[in-house]
């Protein structure tokens, strides 16, 4: 597979919103799925994003780690766990419709839907759909795992947890910069053992390989116009940003072609 320009552009744009959202606006990142997506026009789109996902993580950790709830991502752990091992029998079992499009990302783009329309319902309701009880969490650990898992999309999974339980925003970044760092890394043996499994739909590809290397410097602009940008954007904007633009990429999920 040979790369046009354009999908080298758009690559390069979503590296830069990987390494942007990692320290930056959380919401930001969900984009990177439809993006790739189009970039690599397979599974493959999932391997290769890991890994830039994964290169971005350990900046989020160095810059925010002191600010993490290890309380409140403990408490997501076997749940997550559990999403994950459905997802990996996801990728294992399910394929394309008659039009040779992915059912997964139209799944993922309905769940998210679904959990913002829990945090809206959560906003009237107040705590009787708080994320902490023992069903939210088991909801949104499993959500979070099964969605990581078959699309690189826990991202708005987890800025509705994190906005509904209230966080401040470093808090919020601290937390989630663990969550992610140790799923996307716990995701890769996962990877390999689904390509040993499903051979004809490789999840890492040496045309993935090269264009990872190619973007590590694109991430890291991100990741530095995201550190900078976080103290400057207020608290309620952050939420709302993060909220509205895990809905827009939701949508794109389901429409995309």
């Amino acid at each position: 597979m040979t790369l046009t320009v354009e999908q080298w552009l758009l690559g390069a744009l979503a590296a830069l919103l990987v390494g942007f959202s990692k320290t930056g606006v959380p919401g930001v990142g969900i984009l990177v799925v439809p993006l790739m997506a189009i970039v690599f026009q397979d599974r493959a789109a999932v391997g290769t994003t890991v890994l830039l996902l994964i290169f971005a993580d350990l900046f989020a950790v160095y810059w925010y780690r002191r600010y993490t709830r290890w309380d409140k991502l403990l408490q997501l752990l076997p749940w997550v766990a559990l999403g994950m091992l459905i997802g990996m029998l996801t990728l294992l079992f399910v394929g394309e419709d008659a039009q040779g499009r992915d059912q997964i990302n139209v799944w993922i783009g309905a769940l998210v839907l679904i959990m913002l329309a829990v945090h809206l319902a959560r906003l009237k309701w107040g705590d009787r759909l708080r994320p902490s009880s023992r069903v939210g969490l088991a909801a949104t650990g499993s959500a979070a795992g099964f969605a990581t898992t078959v699309s690189n999309a826990a991202g708005p999974i987890m800025s509705i947890y994190m906005t509904g339980l209230g966080l401040p925003k470093h808090e919020f970044m601290g937390t989630t910069a663990w969550y992610f760092l140790i799923f996307n890394v716990a995701k890769v043996p996962l990877y390999l053992v689904v390509m040993s499994l499903a051979p004809e739909r490789p999840l890492f590809t040496l045309e993935g390989l090269i264009f990872d290397a190619f973007m590590l410097p694109v991430i890291v602009i991100g990741v530095l116009v995201g550190r900078w940008a976080l103290p400057r954007i207020p608290q309620e904007v952050f939420n709302g940003l993060a909220l509205g633009l895990a809905a827009l990429a939701a949508l794109r999920l389901i429409l995309m072609r």
